[in-house]
């Protein structure tokens, strides 16, 4: 575990903190509310922190759990255990610790892309979906969307063996602050204590690696797996509603084109005027909208 008391300080009304131990892995969890469960995966470079804003108004009619995922926050960071399967693994195990037979799930970022792998491969686990700032399994490329590519060059960097864990993890982290300051409209979205919050844990060395194996075993092959068309004869029966920020550069409209024809009910809503921390940038129409979603089904 790295040093994250900071992260327990900076509270949130009503969250409560336990440890589950899943197979292989000691996972950190807030809760809070009753009712229905909603489950909340955070992005890159963040944690549970990262639904800050979103958990009180949610909490209000469900049941909330924001995990730390694999390798972030104060979740073990085991140096291993970043590809597809596992990863997904890791929130069918979180589902069953907790005896979840059936959840609505929201996702942020890579996040969004386990998320989907959920759906498509336990479909009965998950009642709605929301994800939010990332791809769908179903792209194709089309030549303007293959033009805004080089906006992800970050992606490479990250996963590149000791480059990306220096880049992310050492010294003031500058790395990280232009990503962030690039990928938002309001940079004021995060306070100062927020920025070390999430920056904090990636000073572990051993979390810098593990995020670079992120990207390195899962991200970039993922990405690959999509373009290829691996799961195109796979259909998405839960119901989804993708956000995603009007600003966010790396994910343009034309780059989500081509789900139609593979999934039952899946729809695309733009976020006006912010870019790739929605739920940072304007948690309470983010919220709005994941709670008008629910109340559909």
């Amino acid at each position: 575990m790295t040093d994250l008391g900071a992260a327990v300080a900076l509270t949130v009304p009503g969250v409560k903190h336990r440890t589950l131990e899943l197979p292989g892995l000691s996972m950190h969890v807030a809760e809070a509310g009753d009712g229905e469960p909603v489950v909340l995966l955070h992005g890159f470079f963040q944690h549970w922190w990262e639904w800050r804003h979103l958990i009180p108004p949610l909490a209000e009619r469900y049941r909330v759990i924001a995990p730390d995922l694999r390798g972030a926050g104060m979740t073990d960071a085991p140096g291993e255990g970043y590809t597809r399967e596992q990863l997904t693994a890791d929130v069918v195990a979180l589902l069953d610790a907790l005896r979840l037979e059936r959840v609505r799930l929201v996702a942020h970022d890579w996040s969004g892309l386990i998320g989907f792998l959920v759906c498509l491969q336990h479909p009965q686990r998950v009642r709605q979906y929301v994800p939010m700032s990332t791809g769908h399994p179903y792209i194709r490329m089309s030549g303007k969307a293959l033009t805004g590519l080089w906006r992800t060059w970050f992606q490479l960097a990250i996963a590149t063996p000791w480059l990306g864990p220096r880049l992310i993890g050492h010294g003031r982290q500058q790395f990280l602050r232009d990503l962030y300051r690039r990928s938002v409209v309001d940079s004021d979205a995060w306070t100062d204590a927020d920025m070390e919050v999430f920056l904090a844990q990636l000073r572990d060395l051993r979390r810098a690696r593990d995020g670079s194996k992120l990207y390195r075993d899962f991200l970039l092959p993922e990405f690959s797996r999509i373009l290829r068309g691996a799961y195109r004869q796979q259909r998405l029966t839960t119901p989804t509603r993708m956000l995603n920020g009007e600003k966010d550069a790396g994910i343009q409209p034309s780059f989500l084109r081509g789900y139609e024809s593979h999934a039952d009910e899946m729809t695309i809503e733009q976020v006006p005027g912010v870019g790739h921390f929605i739920a940072d940038e304007a948690p309470e129409r983010v919220a709005a909208r994941v709670l008008a979603f629910f109340a559909e089904c």
